[in-house]
């Protein structure tokens, strides 16, 4: 039987890929575990992740981290996770460099620890001569943030003269968030079973094709990704006009 990979058409590797990375507590409840080590399982999935992205050719994958809401959960489990977060960063650094990726990160740092901020930068800066994947990781990032902080910025510079307010349009808009370096996603990808999108990139996937998996995030592996880049080639994307203008 062919596998998934075996099956995905190279000319139609989507070039931006952003997965709501979603399951650990439960993944961690089901195994007799406390939530953090579902964290813990959770970075192996995204190592695999990162590995069959690169693989395939796409180009960005944004991965949600760490949404704004994230900051109400327990202080114990949110401690935990800045926590790992730091060590994944800096025992993922040497594997990221040997495969070419490059890192970045959007959403509201100021509240994030400092020693966060340092790893982080600290990675950023080793990685950013690399010219092969560009791994997005979304921290303490929502949708709602995004546009809001847009819109602000641009208020700003309507105020101060720099813009003419008849100027905006959808792609000065979009070039205020903070995904402006890069395409908006082809495709987003849910995991654990969940039909939310849950304040992720809410402008940014207006046309994004939608995957749903029953799979808790620590469970998914690159396969999985490949398999939901099959089901994402097989789809007709039309954008709002018919199969016939799409055709003709």
């Amino acid at each position: 039987m062919m596998s998934f990979r075996d099956r995905i058409d190279n000319n139609k590797i989507p070039k931006h890929v952003a997965i709501i990375m979603d399951g650990n507590g439960r993944w961690a409840e089901r195994h007799g575990k406390i939530r953090v080590v579902g964290h813990e399982h959770g970075v192996e999935s995204v190592r695999s992740v990162v590995e069959g992205a690169g693989e395939i050719g796409v180009q960005h994958l944004t991965l949600y981290a760490f949404s704004t809401e994230n900051w109400d959960r327990p202080r114990e489990e949110v401690e935990a996770l800045m926590g790992l977060l730091v060590q994944a960063i800096e025992a993922e650094t040497d594997s990221l460099m040997e495969n070419n990726v490059r890192l970045d990160a959007i959403g509201d740092l100021d509240p994030m620890p400092a020693h966060v901020l340092e790893n982080l930068n600290k990675c950023k800066d080793r990685l950013k001569n690399n010219t092969g994947l560009n791994l997005i990781l979304a921290l303490s990032y929502s949708g709602q943030w995004d546009i809001l902080n847009a819109t602000k910025k641009i208020a700003q510079d309507v105020a101060s003269q720099k813009i003419d307010i008849e100027t905006i349009d959808h792609d000065l808009f979009s070039s205020y968030l903070s995904t402006s370096e890069v395409p908006e996603p082809e495709l987003l990808i849910r995991t654990s079973g969940e039909y939310r999108i849950s304040n992720f990139l809410l402008w940014q996937i207006a046309y994004s094709e939608l995957y749903f998996t029953q799979k808790l995030w620590p469970d998914f592996r690159k396969e999985d990704l490949f398999e939901a880049i099959v089901d994402y080639q097989n789809r007709e994307r039309r954008f709002g006009k018919t199969r016939e203008q799409l055709t003709s």
